[in-house]
């Protein structure tokens, strides 16, 4: 028994080595049949993917030849116009179409307040804020008015506020002659203003209204506090006033008696005093003519007399004309004298 056990041991033993060469040769020829399979498997899938891309190639190409070719037009568009022109061209086709609605509706001033008052809640919450105004110069105007009048609200950010339009506004009333416009960033609004000065009250067509020496009418007259200025009446009186007031003031004998100078004809003056007289004055050598009105009223109470017109329009005569009760006197007193001198003839 031990010496068969014993062998039997040795034959095994003797055996294996030479069953696991065998097993490792049949796992190598396996594998080497997977890998050959699966290198077949491969260019079989690969053969028809190309196969399947040639036919897709040939259709296109079929496809774009059988295409009709475009117009001349649209191919050099196609050529030569960016990509995404398109796209910019329908945004630009809304936008205006937009734009010509709200003008075509009326709501265009509507549509630019809404885009300021908005730009400006921005500016004002970034602390471009108008915090501070200061006004030099104004005298007829106040604060308030001048800051409507140049268009500046509490909504108003200095960041977007444009100085030159606040000026031109501003000049264009007829109280400013000059004005000028500074920013101080980031909240504070500085205006200085020459004012015009009111200088007269001219009265043309029925209408009143108070003027600058420069003939610029200021508003119409509504207020007491002009009431003494001097009175010009007549077209073309308002741009002829300042020299002709000037020229008048240079006799006070009559300029403080005058209640009104009317322009006549565009060409001379008139002067109406305050009891009523008219004095006419020639087109050429005015100052003379005053001359000898303050000469003669000083001299023979002129202005006292009972007369309603003085013509000096005439250069080498005075014409006076009486009034009505002054020349029925003196009609009584002709008569009275030619009735004696008929009964000293008789």
């Amino acid at each position: 028994m031990d010496g068969a056990g014993s062998l039997t041991r040795s034959l095994f033993r003797s055996l294996r080595p030479q069953a696991d060469l065998k097993a490792a040769a049949i796992g190598a020829v396996v594998l080497l049949r997977e890998w050959v399979q699966d290198k077949r498997l491969e260019r079989v899938h690969g053969a028809r993917a190309a196969a399947e891309e040639k036919i897709k190639t040939k259709a296109r190409a079929k496809a774009v030849i059988e295409r009709e070719p475009p117009p001349r037009l649209v191919a050099l568009v196609e050529r030569y116009l960016p990509r995404r022109v398109g796209i910019s061209m329908t945004v630009l086709l809304l936008i205006g179409s937009c734009g010509f609605g709200i003008v075509k509706g009326g709501h265009l001033q509507d549509f630019i307040t809404a885009v300021n008052d908005t730009r400006n809640a921005l500016a004002n919450s970034a602390g471009f804020r108008i915090t501070s105004v200061v006004i030099n110069g104004r005298k007829q105007l106040s604060q308030d008015e001048i800051l409507a009048i140049g268009g500046v609200s509490g909504r108003s950010s200095l960041l977007f506020l444009d100085a030159d339009a606040v000026r031109d506004k501003l000049k264009a009333n007829p109280w400013i002659a000059d004005a000028t416009v500074l920013k101080l960033y980031p909240g504070q609004l500085m205006i200085e203003l020459t004012e015009r000065k009111a200088f007269a009250l001219w009265q043309e067509a029925g209408r009143l209204s108070v003027i600058a020496d420069d003939g610029a009418v200021l508003e119409p007259y509504v207020s007491r506090r002009f009431l003494s200025l001097p009175l010009v009446v007549g077209k073309g009186a308002e741009t002829q006033a300042r020299d002709f007031l000037a020229l008048l003031a240079r006799y006070p004998q009559v300029n403080s008696i005058t209640k009104a100078a009317i322009f006549v004809g565009e060409r001379r003056w008139n002067l109406r005093l305050k009891d009523g007289l008219d004095i006419r004055l020639p087109e050429q050598d005015v100052g003379n003519a005053l001359a000898m009105l303050s000469r003669l009223d000083k001299e023979d109470k002129l202005f006292s007399r009972d007369i309603v017109a003085v013509d000096l329009r005439l250069p080498d005569r005075l014409v006076v004309q009486l009034s009505e009760d002054a020349a029925k006197a003196r009609d009584d007193l002709f008569k009275d004298k030619k009735k004696k001198k008929a009964g000293d003839a008789a």
